[in-house]
């Protein structure tokens, strides 16, 4: 009906209202008491799932030595933790090409344990493939553990857990949604660990997805890099997963099959680290703050989602200024995630004004986590340059000091700079309005991406 004349719809909200009216008033309050509650209760969930109690680091770290002096090494050691382990090797894996048949191999050659940590899990050619090399461990009398993130595995095919779990892979979801999780859903496992007999780990960017396979030929096949670790150092990268797995298990997995005695295996010095939401989670945060201050030379980050707070801009300014070649890789406009990279755009004035350079690859997604500092240090791992990362998730990092692995990674840096188009100042300056606008309304939300 149109006009003067009430809806029938607008007729039943009416009755409605009345017999609201018509309630007892003792009732009524009650009624309100009840919305007042939940709505309390809404918020403490929104509010604890967007903040953390934890410390946070907010005066600029001075610059007291080099990232080559001994005190940073005893700095990471003993600030950030664990120790710097000896007589490691690292293995630099690039693409899905290189890295997914190492790590199957590896699977695939699994004696008693296989313990797996992953954000990133979805159903696909690749997915299929992990889940028939766990499945037939796991039959061979290998005790397989994975552990997903309830989130970032929603892609996953069920079919596919149910399988694994009748063969016996023991299957954990980080976080799942249940009452107890609910103040911590927005705490979300990010860590890609996996660790074979104890004594081979890997450690990187790359999910279980088809995103990753190919060669970062084209769009649909992403740029990454993941590593193969041996030496004293898996044992602290099986540590960084048994902190997970008790805390969803409540369980300990331990004795020679998950720690055996580990020998020598190369010559870098190397530390495996982790952060989460709930404890220490300003280390990874200090310790890429920690690094670009004690800088002296040069500072390489390439990062897929790079969106610095103030602290780091300020931090990667005044190296600049001091001398240090501060130079930048991250996505251009292949990613996943338009929002985060017009928000990471717009707080880039600052860099670029103090001789930052920044580059945006061309091929297709870039999703590396790497970070060279001097040609001595080279940290790698999940971690994100982004509040998420350093407050939110749960992350792993592995430290490596030493020049040559660093050579490495450099060179890598380079090869992907050339495939990478630098943005000037000027070009950032003269940006459309609309594009400033966009950028402007996502950096209102950095703090959650």
């Amino acid at each position: 009906m149109t006009g003067d004349f009430p809806s029938f719809s607008d007729r039943a909200l009416i009755n409605d209202d009345r017999m609201l009216l018509n309630l007892p008033l003792k009732l009524r309050h009650l009624m309100w008491v009840l919305l007042a509650l939940v709505g309390g209760a809404v918020l403490v969930l929104v509010v604890a799932n967007l903040t953390t109690s934890e410390k946070k680091i907010e005066q600029e770290i001075e610059h007291l030595y080099s990232v080559g002096d001994p005190q940073f090494a005893r700095s990471l050691g003993t600030l950030l933790g664990p120790a710097i382990l000896p007589a490691n090797r690292v293995t630099a894996l690039v693409n899905g090409n290189q890295i997914f048949p190492a790590i199957l191999d590896a699977i695939r050659g699994a004696k008693r344990t296989i313990t797996f940590e992953t954000f990133i899990y979805w159903s696909g050619a690749i997915g299929r493939t992990f889940a028939q090399a766990l499945i037939e461990r796991a039959r061979a009398g290998v005790k397989v553990h994975l552990l997903l993130d309830w989130v970032g595995t929603g892609k996953m095919d069920a079919e596919v857990i149910r399988e694994m779990e009748q063969a016996g892979v023991e299957v954990v979801k980080y976080h799942p949604l249940r009452w107890y999780n609910l103040g911590r859903l927005n705490n979300r496992t990010h860590r890609k660990l996996l660790v074979v007999d104890g004594t081979v780990g890997f450690t990187g960017g790359v999910g279980i997805a088809d995103n990753w396979l190919g060669d970062g030929e084209d769009p649909d096949h992403w740029r990454d890099s993941h590593f193969r670790v041996e030496g004293p150092v898996v044992a602290q990268m099986q540590a960084t997963f048994m902190d997970n797995w008790i805390e969803e298990t409540a369980g300990v997995l331990h004795g020679e099959a998950y720690f055996p005695p580990l020998s020598p295996a190369g010559t870098y010095p190397a530390q495996m680290f982790m952060s989460s939401a709930s404890e220490a989670s300003e280390s990874v945060r200090f310790m890429y703050l920690l690094s670009i201050a004690s800088a002296r030379k040069s500072v390489r980050i390439a990062n897929a989602y790079f969106v610095p707070d103030d602290l780091a801009v300020a931090t990667m300014v005044a190296a600049q200024r001091r001398g240090v070649q501060v130079e930048i890789i991250v996505p251009g406009r292949h990613i996943d995630a338009k929002v985060l990279r017009r928000a990471s755009r717009s707080l880039w004035e600052p860099l670029l004004e103090a001789g930052v350079a920044i580059y945006e690859y061309q091929p297709t997604m870039f999703h590396t986590k790497v970070m060279v500092v001097d040609n001595i240090l080279t940290s790698v791992g999940s971690t994100n340059f982004d509040n998420r990362s350093f407050r939110l998730n749960d992350e792993a990092n592995l430290n490596v000091l030493d020049p040559e692995f660093a050579a490495g990674q450099a060179r890598q840096f380079e090869e992907d700079k050339q495939r990478s188009k630098q943005l000037t100042l000027d070009q950032w300056r003269s940006r459309p309005w609309h594009q400033r606008a966009l950028e402007w309304l996502a950096g209102l939300v950095r703090l959650q991406l």
